[in-house]
């Protein structure tokens, strides 16, 4: 019988912005080694953006460009669809569009996937085609391809993240120069590390993204990033960096998972994004500017960790073509994809019970902006004590000058974070304190 397989899977590329750039250069540039290592060839042969004028620096002769991405996708040469427009709904449908016409779709997308992978994923299943998404989270990071295969044996009991380049990036200026957070932000802005609205980022939001995905991975739980707590790092300020360096902590905006299961096998899941201090020696603790790290933790392997550039036009492209070239290798094979795209089989990707922040236990950092008078730090310590919140240590920080408003950090013993909130409730009241109490938790266990 004649060998039918084609000589090359041919790729369309929907939206032709920084990565899709990118893209178009690793598929050129790389080609030989990528030929190498598939044994056929991964041709891009058509792009859609509503942007045909631009030059973006990238050779597209013999490449069909133009604006009709519902023609690339009915195009019968195109055999892997990749959309990197971005956004919710017109990426959805061109998504949707492609698996619709049994095309395997490879996306960068994690707001998307975060909110609509469920339907996505079923509506794949059903039209036996891939949608894949390991640049989704991580950038160049094989973080999601590890927990799919490499960390598959495992029952996986936390994971932690630093999963956004640009909030890393700014906490780690703030702690370098002592400077406040909007001036470190305009540094940012200009240097093209953080976006001219910098909301998703700044707030929690693009970690809170990539988080729903990693604990859909990681556990088997299927939820939004709606569900997930999440706090950013607007409120955060340069004495809060050197008071953790006294404390033997550095903060960062983790995203953190873990799997609390009980005897009768039971579990339920502790999801949750906020400035956090952990160890000075610890791992995370050292990964600083823009870049990313992901620890993993199995019963098996023990901790791993994940660790390179979570952004940018080269490693997210990297992310988006070794998807394509996975992907190729199943055509070729003629087979109907890889494992499961969240790991879990579709019928045991289930809603898990989430841990209530209530619930949680832990030491606390706490600055209070009190009035420079006598009495104060009793009437904080006594509506701590109120509500079984026991002090660590006090602490006035060096060279503040007297006024009519001082900092008085607190670090707190081991508190439930129901406890914490209603002595912060009461706090916050007081006639003596004169803006609310800012509260970074302390993540010990790394």
């Amino acid at each position: 019988m004649a060998d039918e397989r084609k000589e090359t899977v041919g790729v369309g590329l929907i939206g032709l912005g920084v990565i899709g750039t990118g893209v178009v250069k690793v598929l050129s540039r790389n080609a030989d080694v990528i030929e190498q290592r598939l044994g056929f060839g991964l041709r891009l042969v058509r792009v859609a953006d509503l942007d045909i004028e631009t030059d973006r620096g990238v050779d597209l002769d013999g490449i069909h460009f133009d604006r009709d991405a519902s023609a690339l996708i009915a195009d019968p040469s195109v055999d892997i669809v990749i959309e990197l427009i971005g956004g919710y709904d017109v990426a959805k449908g061109f998504i949707l569009e492609a698996v619709a016409k049994g095309k395997h779709v490879v996306t960068a997308n994690k707001a998307l996937l975060a909110l609509y992978g469920k339907e996505i994923f079923a509506l794949a299943a059903e039209a036996n085609v891939d949608v894949a998404f390991e640049a989704a989270v991580g950038g160049g990071i094989p973080i999601l391809r590890s927990l799919r295969e490499g960390l598959a044996a495992n029952h996986i009991s936390s994971v932690h993240g630093i999963l956004n380049g640009t909030t890393n990036y700014v906490l780690t200026e703030m702690e370098r120069t002592e400077e406040d957070f909007e001036v470190v932000l305009k540094r940012a802005q200009e240097l093209g590390y953080a976006e001219v609205d910098p909301t998703f980022d700044v707030d929690g939001i693009d970690a809170a993204h990539k988080l729903a995905l990693l604990t859909a991975m990681a556990f088997g739980a299927e939820l939004t990033y709606k569900e997930i707590p999440t706090e950013g790092i607007r409120g955060l300020a340069p004495i809060d960096f050197e008071m953790a360096r006294e404390f033997g902590y550095r903060i960062k905006l983790l995203g953190i998972a873990k799997c609390r299961r009980d005897r009768g096998g039971n579990e339920r899941i502790e999801v949750r994004v906020h400035p956090t201090m952990i160890p000075a020696g610890s791992m995370l603790a050292s990964v600083d500017a823009a870049m990313n790290a992901i620890e993993v933790r199995g019963d098996a392997v023990g901790p791993t960790l994940y660790y390179g550039a979570g952004a940018g036009e080269m490693p997210t492209a990297s992310a988006v073509v070794a998807d394509l070239m996975e992907i190729a290798r199943e055509i070729r094979r003629g087979g109907a994809g890889p494992v499961a795209p969240l790991s879990y089989m579709p019928d045991h990707l289930i809603a898990k019970p989430l841990v209530p922040l209530g619930e949680l236990r832990g030491r606390s950092y706490l600055r209070f902006t009190a009035a420079d008078r006598p009495g104060v730090l009793a009437h904080l310590a006594g509506a701590l004590g109120d509500q079984g919140v026991g002090i660590e240590s006090v602490v006035q920080p060096r060279g503040v000058e007297p006024g009519a408003c001082v900092p008085v950090i607190v670090l707190t013993h081991p508190a439930d974070e129901e406890a914490l909130r209603r002595a912060l409730e009461e706090v916050d009241r007081l006639a003596d304190v004169m803006a609310p109490t800012l509260v970074i938790r302390i993540e010990e266990d790394l």
